[in-house]
């Protein structure tokens, strides 16, 4: 969304009777990405429609916390991210006993066409994006699926260029070998 967007819902939220209105732009104009990110890390369409939900809400309450040091895409991205992130720490705690036991359920969400429409490939690469680490999954989806530039990734991440590269680096590595490239 280009900067100007981004001035004219500020706007609209900052006044009291524009406010609800400029919500609906604002989850009109990034509800789409924000739910592609969230069910690249959780796969399931039903946890990823609560996570996407909690977001907003958190983004409603959080408003007058946005400093607009990064863009508004930025802010709730990194909102995203978190909230992803706590989801499946808090999934991996109440119900699994290891990370292990994380992949191989969402591994099976992936084999149910319900929760996963793509082909046998998309499938198999998804299995082993699964198998990442989940920092490097997470830096993996946001390059090769957001096509993100690592600045931007370190402004919603926090964390270091190089750090990120690495990252990547790693998971690109680790996908060669569980998809047998090379």
């Amino acid at each position: 969304m280009p900067q100007e967007d981004d001035k004219r819902l500020l706007n609209l939220l900052a006044q009291e009777k524009t406010k609800n209105y400029g919500f609906e732009l604002l989850v009109k104009a990034y509800q789409e990405r924000i739910y592609s990110i969230v069910r690249r890390m959780v796969i399931s369409h039903e946890d990823t429609n609560d996570i996407v939900q909690d977001i907003f809400i958190k983004v409603w309450q959080n408003l007058n916390s946005f400093r607009q040091e990064s863009s508004l895409y930025t802010w709730i991205y990194r909102i995203a991210v978190n909230e992803s992130l706590r989801y499946l720490k808090n999934k991996k705690i109440k119900i699994f006993s290891s990370e292990a036991d994380v992949q191989k359920h969402l591994e099976q969400l992936i084999d149910n066409p319900l929760h996963f429409n793509g082909d046998q490939l998309e499938a198999k690469l998804q299995k082993a994006i699964l198998k990442l680490p989940p920092k490097q999954r997470l830096v993996f989806n946001m390059k090769y699926y957001e096509d993100l530039t690592y600045e931007q990734m370190s402004d919603i991440l926090g964390t270091s260029i190089g750090a990120l590269k690495a990252s990547y680096h790693l998971a690109i590595k680790k996908l060669e070998q569980h998809l047998d490239i090379y």
